[in-house]
């Protein structure tokens, strides 16, 4: 902390409350000087501040002390008296509009950082001007009828050398009543005498001659001579003018124009002499006889007990806040000169006694201004005895006695509180200084906004700084600002804000800033920085909408007054989100659409890894060989073709709740013309370095003008926080290299947005595999534009968004090549052949759709399936395409499971007479949402007693949530399986169609038409009409479809590869077609393009069998014999399947006799499927059980039947392949007639290699009945 004398505030009283000096002077005194453009005062002011005057100095005591520092006030004496209210108020303002326009110019630099101003020195943290309007506030109480520091102690009377009758002039002067008439003033004053000659114009004889006269007539101390304008010319220059801080209203060269370094040294003598030999003395006694005088009177115990109770009897009523109560002669006013001399000579120690010994005295006589004073003096007397507890509590006390004075003493508390204020931040008390000039900001808004940004950059200066109570401070002092019209203030103001709420997410606050600087700066007429600032404000979704609408509105405003478009980089509105930022190109690769564009590259990869025929040796494709014919500076570049667009997918957001209008949208590019680069692309690389010159065009457009490549503009309203992806386009009409620089778009026809893109992450459609990750931001916006190619356009025609599973569409692929250049060699690929399957012909339908796919129809093209063994469809070798010619060919759809399926083609096709690509692709992608609809399973048991009969069960649900479905027909695949009904048709479907939700279960009679007997089965093709049912009784004469041709065959083929294995499938399998239609209905249907036909397709559906192996035992059923002359042998036939995966040991034990005849023994529990029992007699019934139930007790007649036994060996051995089947041949003797049950052995079977949980059982015979009878 510096000492009180040195501080701002020490200064400042060393200047303020410092002895008074009256001038009067003539006319002529006045012309002399303002040859100088000065005035007399003006030209001696800068020499009355004496920083080392050195004068010994005693008052009360007889201690000398030195005087070092001094200062004299001179006024005119027209101007010792109270300055006018409004007269000051104007002058405060003046200063204030002249230190703003001082710092206009400042007003176009950015906001400070608030790093640097932290890191400033305090000094120079606030502005410089403060001080100066402080003073000038101060200045507003000069001359006060209760303090008597503002009194003059001399009377400096001047008069030219050129007056007539100086002395008369000298007597006029000093006769004349120049000081106030309320008495509060002494009039006996110490008098000087000046005679000034004018060194162009005047006699040097006269001066003397009038000189002399002075000293005889007022005394030879009391008059001195001073000799100006010695200089003829009048134009000298003084390096370091001392006027220039005092009067900055006219240029510093004419300041003193007429005075030479002599002159200035003999001003500056006289005033030194004046001070030292004549005010500083005549104080000294002034001084010395005023306290002989009051100690006389009132100091003692004895003298102030009597002026207690002198003052106790004084009349109470008395208004004393007048202070007309208290002459210059009375002993209060001559006790407060006392004080005041004392303080202005340094000696605080007499001035704080003397305040100590008035301030009661006003205190009892309600003085209270008066007491207010006194209590001022004594603080600014404690600050600078360095006493910092007893300054501040007088000064508490002083500020509150002028507060509740009201409105007649806010001047003088203001005055306290800015001294007070200082002499807290000398003590580094910021905080409090802060408090106490809030205090004191009043109602007048630019005294509070001066006061409140003095307050602010307290709180900066606190340690911490308090950085949010600085920018809160800083904006109540710009509000006040602006509503005084102090525009340039309050923009600086806010600005310093700007620099405390920048790094902040108060956005609120910062969009305050930013919007009223920007209007404020319009009011001053810088509009090119009012917008910029309202600039700031664009991006304000969190705010009201009705707030947004009036931040849009003014800133337009703006905007127009301008009378020019600006040109924005980086504007806020809308949002462009970057992360977004696309861009796709076509180089080899092209694409149908701009769903095609945005699929992932590695899909497109996979699906043209088997299109794409192989360059040279290794897998390598065009892009590798091509990067290898680029020249080394361009290979990170990506490749375009001349006339083809480029195209960019950015989203735009409006961050505002009110809709946006946005135009004129398009890309800044730069197109450089390289034709050196380019021959390399056509022509073998050579293996020396090339350094080609460069011709560059460089265009940086922002409109389609130019003929280099053409811009697309797009239009588009963005509603509140909507987002909208834009797709913006550049097409390159010549070869070179191509940038994509940046987006431009226009608000309301006068801002012109711009983005640039060099820090941007890119994502590139068409980017190069494993060189993609290399691309850098710059390169991926950079392409390398080659000649014009040939390029494929393709569609489907009528090809569904929504449709059922199983739904079967005809669809047309139509491609075009609209270049002369013609193309050959086309090849297809698609990512799901489950889905779609090319035709066969390029040919329309004959017949409509889907009569075509029924049997018998000659008319159509639709042939039988042929097997495709690759994976590539290729178009016949005829096939070209060039100019308007175009291609037609036929697709079947099928919607083989639900869900969102994305279907892929790729498209190959070579070029021919261009040596720059070979080839390229045509990439297609369509999303289709597939419907659940019927849902069927199948169940399928085979016969124990014959081996080619299995039942079928077929459960059929509608999965469909509204729509009706009628079934047309089941068919079986292939040959080998017939397939029948089992009830009538009507019964199966009452109501003709299956409703949504509906589950259906009807069955059917399948047989195996392979021949059996030994390992190799031989298939006997059965007629179509038998692997076909039809489920569907109205119209009879309507044909089947033809499940064995293109497109259900092809269909079929891709569902078995898709539901199950296709190396080594079991022959035990069936495969079923349902054909089945969309039933009418008055109901709109949940698919807006109506399906004609669908089929579902169950393959692999396994033979169910609880037992790893099956028999039968085949024979005659009746047979006679004559038993008189033999015994009756028979022979038979057991057929044994083995239906498991391994190679199955069976082993067959005969027993002569039936255990039980009575009760038949139950079959194992490994057995199942149904049993067939053949008619014998009428009494005999068939009983059948799925489940596998056996027969009930046999007829009474069996008990009776003798014995037979089996003739042949009594266990046999075999091993049966894996599903093969073998023959084993059986006999038996009969001795007698009757009905036997031929069910007396049993079969053990164990199986090898095997991983089933069961790999050996026993199962007993089935029961076969065998009639004999005796033959006649």
């Amino acid at each position: 902390m510096v000492e009180p004398v040195n501080s701002s505030l020490g200064k400042m009283l060393l200047e303020e409350i410092s002895p008074v000096v009256m001038v009067l002077c003539t006319p002529l005194v006045e012309d002399t000087f303002l040859r100088n453009g000065l005035s007399f005062v003006e030209t001696l002011k800068p020499f009355c501040n004496f920083s080392n005057i050195d004068v010994p100095v005693r008052t009360s005591s007889d201690q000398l002390y030195r005087l070092k520092k001094f200062t004299l006030r001179l006024f005119y004496a027209s101007d010792i008296r109270q300055p006018n209210v409004e007269v000051a108020k104007q002058r405060l303002e003046h200063v204030i509009t002249q230190a703003g326009e001082k710092d206009f110019q400042d007003l176009k630099s950015d906001p400070p950082q608030i790093t640097d101003i932290l890191s400033n020195p305090e000094s120079e943290i606030a502005p410089s001007w403060f001080q100066y309007y402080n003073k000038e506030l101060i200045r507003t109480l000069s001359f006060s009828d209760h303090e008597a520091f503002d009194h003059p102690v001399a009377c400096l009377l001047v008069v030219s050398s050129k007056d007539e009758e100086p002395i008369k002039k000298f007597v006029d002067l000093f006769n004349s009543n120049r000081l106030p008439t309320d008495g509060t003033m002494d009039p006996n004053i110490l008098k000087h005498y000046l005679l000034v000659h004018d060194n162009q114009d005047a006699t040097t004889e006269r001066t003397s001659k009038v000189l002399s006269e002075m000293r005889s007539q007022f005394g030879n101390n009391e008059c001195n001579l001073l000799c100006t304008n010695s200089s003829k010319e009048g134009n000298v220059e003084h390096q370091a003018n001392p006027w220039a801080s005092f009067k900055s209203s006219v240029s510093a060269d004419k300041l003193g124009c007429a005075l030479t370094g002599d002159d200035i040294v003999e001003i500056k003598d006289l005033m030194q002499e004046f001070a030292s030999r004549h005010i500083i003395p005549y104080m000294e006694q002034k001084v010395r006889e005023l306290n002989q005088q009051i100690s006389a009177t009132r100091k003692g115990l004895k003298n102030q007990f009597k002026n207690f109770l002198w003052r106790k009897g004084k009349d109470d009523n008395l208004d004393a806040t007048k202070g007309s109560m208290y002459t210059y002669s009375s002993t209060e006013s001559q006790i407060r000169i006392l004080g005041d001399y004392a303080f202005m000579l340094h000696d605080y120690e007499l001035a704080l006694s003397s305040y100590r010994l008035i301030y009661t005295d006003y205190n009892i006589d309600k003085a209270w201004k008066h007491y207010a004073g006194v209590q001022e003096m004594r603080g600014l007397a404690y600050f600078i005895s360095d006493q910092p507890k007893k300054d501040s509590e007088c000064m508490e006390n002083a500020f509150s006695t002028y507060m509740k004075l009201g409105k007649s003493g806010f001047q003088n508390a203001t005055r306290c509180g800015l001294w007070w204020a200082e002499m807290l931040k000398a003590r580094d008390q910021h905080k409090e200084a802060a408090s106490v000039y809030f205090r004191i900001c009043g109602e007048e808004p630019l005294h509070a906004a001066v006061m409140l940004e003095q307050a602010s950059y307290c709180f900066m200066l606190t340690k911490p700084a308090m950085l949010h109570k600085y920018g809160f401070h800083l904006v109540l002092s710009g509000d006040h600002y602006k509503n005084s019209n102090q525009v340039n203030h309050a923009i600086r103001t806010y600005k310093s804000a700007i620099s405390v709420y920048k790094s902040t997410t108060w956005s609120h606050i910062k969009d305050h800033l930013y919007f009223h600087i920007g209007q404020w700066y319009a009011i001053v007429g810088m509009h090119d920085v009012a917008v910029r600032n309202m600039l700031k404000v664009l991006d304000c979704g969190y705010q009201s909408k009705a707030t947004q609408e009036i931040f849009l509105r003014d800133f337009f405003d703006i905007v127009k007054k301008t009378g020019m478009k600006h040109e924005v980089v980086g504007l806020q509105l809308p949002i462009l989100n970057m992360s977004s930022l696309q861009v796709i190109y076509e180089d080899h690769r092209t694409y149908a659409s701009q769903a095609s564009a945005l699929v992932e590259e590695s899909i497109w990869q996979s699906l043209e890894d088997d299109i794409i025929p192989s360059l040279n040796s290794g897998k390598s494709n065009w892009l590798e060989l091509q990067s290898k014919l680029l020249p080394k500076k361009y290979k990170e570049s990506n490749v375009c073709v001349a006339g083809e667009s480029v195209k960019l997918d950015l989203e735009f957001r409006n961050p505002l709740l009110i809709s946006t209008s946005i135009t004129s949208v398009s890309l800044i590019c730069e197109l450089t013309a390289n034709s050196d680069d380019l021959k390399l692309v056509d022509n073998e690389p050579s293996g020396s370095s090339l350094s080609p010159e460069i011709s560059t065009e460089h265009n940086q457009v922002t409109t389609s003008g130019f003929s280099s490549f053409t811009l697309s503009e797009v239009d588009f309203t963005l509603g509140g926080g909507e987002k909208k992806l834009v797709r913006l386009t550049v097409t390159p009409s010549e070869e070179g290299i191509l940038k994509i620089v940046g987006v431009r778009w226009e608000l309301s026809g006068s801002i012109v947005g711009v983005h640039y893109f060099q820090s941007v992450s890119v994502k590139t459609k068409a980017a190069r595999g494993r060189r993609k990750n290399k691309l850098t931001p710059t390169d991926a916006l950079k392409f390398l534009v080659i000649k014009s190619l040939p390029r494929l356009e393709g569609s489907i025609d009528h090809l569904p968004e929504k449709l059922y599973a199983g739904d079967l569409r005809y669809l047309v692929l139509e491609l075009r090549n609209k270049s002369d250049s013609p193309t050959k060699n086309l090849k297809m690929k698609i990512s799901h052949p489950r889905f779609v399957s090319p035709g066969n012909h390029e040919e329309e339908l004959t017949t409509e759709f889907p009569d075509c796919l029924k049997k018998g129809d000659e008319h159509n093209f639709v042939q039988r399936e042929t097997n495709r063994t690759s994976s590539v469809f290729a178009f016949p070798q005829d096939v070209s395409l060039q100019g308007d010619r175009s291609l037609r060919w036929p697709l079947w759809l099928r919607a083989a499971i639900p869900g969102t399926i994305s279907l892929y083609f790729t498209i190959y096709y070579e070029m021919e007479n261009v040596s720059s690509m070979k080839y390229r692709t045509l990439r297609m992608h369509y999303n289709l949402q597939v419907l659940p609809c019927l849902q069927t399973s199948f169940k399928i048991t085979p016969s124990p007693s014959r081996l080619q009969d299995f039942l079928v069960r077929m459960d059929i649900v509608n999965r469909a949530k509204s729509d009706c479905f009628q079934i047309h027909q089941l068919s079986t695949v292939g040959c080998r399986w017939g397939i029948s009904l089992l009830q009538p048709v009507d019964t199966i479907l009452p109501s003709k169609s299956l409703l949504a939700g509906q589950a259906l279960s009807c069955f059917f009679m399948i047989k195996d038409c392979r021949k059996s007997g030994t390992e190799d089965e031989e298939t006997t093709s059965l007629p179509p009409s038998q692997t076909d049912v039809k489920l569907y009784t109205q119209d009879d004469d309507e044909k089947l479809f033809d499940i064995v041709s293109s497109p259900l065959a092809s269909f079929h083929e891709s569902e078995r590869s898709c539901q199950g294995p296709s190396v080594q499938v079991s022959p035990n399998t069936v495969d079923f077609i349902l054909i089945s239609h969309l039933a009418k209905s008055s109901s709109p249907s949940a698919v807006p393009d109506l399906p004609k036909i669908l089929s579902h397709h169950s393959c692999h559906n396994s033979i169910r069998s609880s037992s790893l192996i099956s028999w039968s035992l085949d024979g005659p059923q009746t047979i006679r014999h004559d038993f008189s002359t033999s015994l009756c042998e028979i022979k038979l036939k057991m057929v044994i399947r083995n239906t498991s995966d391994g190679i199955s040991s069976v082993t067959i034990n005969t027993n002569d006799c039936l255990p039980d005849a009575a009760a038949p023994t139950s079959s194992s529990g490994n057995q199942s499927g149904w049993r067939y029992v053949p008619t014998i007699t009428e009494e005999m019934k068939l009983t059948s059980d799925v489940m596998g139930s056996r027969l009930g007790k046999p007829p009474s007649s069996m008990e009776s039947s003798p014995p037979f036994i089996w003739s042949g060996l009594s266990s046999t051995k075999i091993q049966i392949q894996p599903l093969s089947t073998t023959e084993i041949p059986l006999q038996i003797s009969v001795f007698s007639p009757g009905i036997y049950d031929l069910s007396s052995y049993e079969l053990n079977w164990e199986l090898s290699e095997h991983e089933s949980a069961t790999s050996s059982g026993t199962c007993q015979g089935y029961p076969y009945y065998l009639t004999v009878l005796q033959s006649e």
